[in-house]
């Protein structure tokens, strides 16, 4: 998608109103709509980030933490990334309540599709005023350790 991007094509989805989950699905068991699926790092995104961002995402959910580059694209732009629960993915999965393959089928479980959920746990890491919480909670911890 970011070679697209790149290129001027049209994009497989508005970045307008899309929200981006850093996941890679597991098939679907029978009578499921997904498989198992939780985030993956988005810091391996991270190099693609900024100019998603420049063309309009505001939002994005992974796990880990951003770069700066990232995190003042976010703070630009007014992004948030949301960071999800790793290794609880098929608690995750049962918040999936529909799925739509939109594009890439071809990538397998990195294909894009759009997931309809309901009450999918996440937590605000970045947002719009450049706030931190990995950072800020480090500081956090380290003054409560001494």
């Amino acid at each position: 998608m970011y070679e697209a991007l790149k290129k001027g094509f049209a994009l497989p989805i508005d970045l307008t109103t899309a929200t981006l989950f850093y996941a890679a699905p597991s098939p679907a068991p029978p009578g499921r709509v997904i498989g198992s699926i939780g985030p993956t790092t988005s810091y391996r995104m991270d190099a693609f980030t900024p100019e998603f961002i420049e063309h309009g995402l505001k939002g994005m959910i992974g796990k880990g933490g951003r770069s700066p580059k990232v995190v003042q694209a976010i703070r630009r732009y007014k992004a948030v990334y949301f960071g999800a629960i790793g290794g609880i993915a098929a608690l995750t999965a049962r918040c999936v309540k529909n799925v739509e393959l939109v594009a890439y089928e071809d990538l397998g479980p990195e294909a894009i599709r759009k997931l309809t959920v309901i009450d999918l746990p996440l937590v605000v890491i970045n947002d719009s005023k450049g706030n931190d919480l990995y950072l800020s909670e480090q500081g956090r911890w380290r003054i409560l350790s001494k």
